[in-house]
């Protein structure tokens, strides 16, 4: 079986002086690679194409053979480093709570420990008969979550 700590490497390689980041890598039991990259401006096709070439020139398949796949992170789907959280505030997201709780917001904030979104919450104002929309700010821990997605707008 291939390691994932070779192809890891040599994307790491192929990364260097570029604005691309690694999102994630999995080698599965029958030596299927699949390798998602992202950019905080989108992933372009040539660059996947290039740096398939680049895995490929690298590996063998005389020693192993395998089926290599390079796409990006995807659109809609979650994130899983933390470059895909920095790249993606000051945009919509949602995010499952391990409660069960969704929220929708803006992300706001963004460090190593914790993020921020600002919500949209109703509360009734004291003697007010109706209540009101006001902005909140909710701070999750990476660990109190079970994901967090780029929300896609068509408005």
């Amino acid at each position: 079986m291939i390691d994932k700590n070779v192809v890891s490497r040599i994307v790491s390689q192929w990364l260097e002086d570029k604005d691309y980041f690694l999102v994630d890598v999995t080698v599965s039991p029958d030596d299927k690679i699949v390798v998602e990259i992202d950019h905080a401006e989108g992933v372009w096709i040539d660059d996947c194409v290039e740096l398939s070439r680049y895995i490929e020139a690298n590996l063998s398949r005389d020693e192993e053979d395998y089926e290599l796949e390079v796409g990006s992170a995807g659109i809609g789907q979650p994130f899983k480093v933390l470059q895909q959280y920095v790249i993606h505030k000051g945009c919509e997201v949602e995010v499952l709570a391990n409660d069960g709780k969704k929220y929708k917001g803006v992300l706001t904030d963004v460090d190593e420990n914790e993020f921020s979104l600002t919500v949209q919450a109703k509360v009734k104002p004291e003697g007010s008969k109706r209540p009101k929309l006001i902005e909140q700010l909710v701070t999750f821990k990476y660990e109190e979550i079970k994901y967090t997605k780029y929300l896609i707008s068509f408005k």
